[in-house]
């Protein structure tokens, strides 16, 4: 046998272990989740969008009874078009009555247009936007950032009925979260969390809708992982001037290693792999300064959360009668919603996040036998062959260290202080996909004042 020969035949024996080796390592992009980014269609935003505004105003005391205009004919739009999208999502109205308080002057029944999309396990993850409009009148938001917050929806001959086409807020959040229903309810692909979309009702009255709504949820103790909450994501020109058609803003409440905080580090990572020409550029506050939006309505309740806002602002189109379709750039809204949707399907194909605490609240965190190493331990998650360690220095804010551990509960970084780190755990799903990453944090010490005696 001749050596070349000899060579070909030792390249062919090897093929298959070549092939196994490849195999068994995913690659980060899963060809499912590759084909919901693809599938967003710009072509159906901007239609949904224009028959949005078309019913003039959605402001939450607007008319219930015309069939063209007013909140009433929306919602029932938005109902019907989740329902025809696909039968595998079960729509409903989720119904509050609201007696008056704060910028309700009347009792008035709020509905939120819920579609869920159910998956192998309780476990929650939300898209969503809110519909209602506002038209505070010809300054808008302008004039009340300038008048230091003075609202004037609580007074009396406040017009619910002025025109509130609300094309970017949030008709934006909303289009997108209604485009998603579909898209993932026609991906065919079978998710281990369920997911839910809502539009919500009552944000500009105070987040009344969401927060009647997560309410609920906390008292029915239903396992929320995470809330995708889009609010005024369509618009590239900013009213100083700038474009931006590149980056969106994502909020997240702290403290550092809050879950609302993993969840945007999450965001961050996956849509670098599915929406690379999209910077995520992650703000360390709840909100912009002084407003706010729905996930805060989760956050109170201790769900994580974050809010999508677009890169650059024009608050003198925001609460007025000129937030129109002409104010709504569409291909932006389109990556703001691909990346929507890479996070959420990778991370309902990923198991639960790890419990890193014990029934008393404790951190299952310890120095180890020898007193100087770091102890991880944490619960076993369903569906989890792996787990990861991710650790960092105290003062920065994302993990410098990540290492995957196998299918354990319990490992130990030797000579590695526990008073230098902060550490966190995730879990690895068979196909590659990641949890959030629970983060061991150490509490605030509690004590009581020191009793002294006085003079």
């Amino acid at each position: 046998m001749t050596p070349p020969r000899a060579c070909l035949v030792a390249l062919i024996a090897l093929l298959p272990t070549l092939a196994a080796a490849q195999s068994a390592v995913p690659p980060d992009a899963d060809p499912r989740v590759r084909q919901i980014v693809a599938a967003v269609s710009e072509t159906r935003l901007r239609a949904l969008a224009t028959r949005l505004v078309s019913f003039g105003t959605r402001e939450s005391m607007s008319s219930t009874t015309s069939p063209t205009r007013g909140i009433g004919a929306a919602r029932q739009w938005i109902f019907d078009e989740l329902t025809t999208s696909s039968p595998r999502l079960q729509v409903s109205f989720d119904t509050h009555v609201i007696p008056p308080q704060g910028r309700f002057t009347r009792q008035t029944e709020l509905r939120n247009v819920m579609a869920v999309l159910p998956g192998r396990s309780p476990r929650r993850i939300y898209i969503t936007g809110h519909y209602d409009s506002l038209n505070l009148g010809s300054g808008g938001q302008q004039a009340l950032n300038a008048a230091g917050g003075l609202n004037p929806q609580a007074r009396a001959d406040f017009d619910h009925d002025a025109e509130a086409p609300g094309a970017n807020d949030d008709g934006s959040g909303t289009v997108l979260t209604m485009e998603l229903a579909r898209v993932f309810a026609e991906s065919g692909v079978q998710f281990d969390a369920t997911l839910v979309f809502i539009c919500w009702a009552g944000e500009e009255q105070g987040l009344v809708g969401s927060a009647a709504h997560a309410q609920a949820l906390a008292a029915a103790k239903v396992p929320v992982e995470a809330n995708f909450n889009n609010d005024i994501v369509g618009n590239i020109h900013g009213g100083n001037g700038v474009v931006d058609a590149e980056t969106v803003r994502v909020y997240s409440v702290g403290p550092e290693d809050s879950m609302s905080r993993s969840l945007a580090r999450y965001v961050e990572r996956v849509a670098a792999i599915y929406v690379p020409s999209h910077r995520i550029r992650l703000m360390a506050r709840e909100d912009r300064f002084g407003r706010g939006s729905d996930h805060s309505s989760f956050t109170r309740q201790g769900f994580p959360a974050v809010v999508f806002r677009e890169a650059n602002e024009n608050f003198a189109k925001q609460h007025t009668a000129a937030d129109t379709l002409e104010g709504v750039d569409f291909p932006y809204l389109t990556q703001n919603a691909r990346v929507n949707a890479a996070a959420a399907a990778s991370l309902a194909l990923a198991p639960a996040a790890p419990t890193v605490q014990n029934d008393r609240g404790q951190n299952l965190l310890t120095r180890g036998p020898s007193g100087y190493d770091a102890q991880l331990r944490w619960n076993a998650v369903p569906g989890a062959v792996a787990y990861r360690i991710s650790w960092r220095d105290t003062w920065t804010n994302d993990w410098q260290h990540r290492q995957t551990v196998g299918n354990v509960t319990e490992f130990i970084l030797p000579n590695v202080s526990i008073d230098d780190y902060v550490f966190g755990v995730s879990a690895i799903a068979a196909d590659g996909h990641e949890s959030l990453t629970s983060a061991y944090v150490s509490p605030v010490r509690q004590s009581a004042d020191v009793k002294v005696v006085k003079d």
